[in-house]
């Protein structure tokens, strides 16, 4: 495992990935899934089916 240089160096955006490449530059991609909150879905009510009365004879 690595030791670390220097902590608080870069601002990290949320939903990218940071790393370091081959020649040692700190990089951020793109991550393809995560950042993002998610929203809450609204309760979807389903209406009740009017049921006829039967007319008495």
């Amino acid at each position: 495992m690595g030791k670390v240089i220097a902590k608080k160096v870069i601002k990290r955006k949320p939903g990218y990935l940071y790393y370091v490449d081959g020649k040692g530059n700190v990089c951020e991609a793109k991550m393809a899934r995560g950042g993002k909150r998610k929203k809450k879905k609204k309760a979807v009510k389903k209406k009740k089916k009017a049921v006829k009365k039967k007319k008495k004879r």
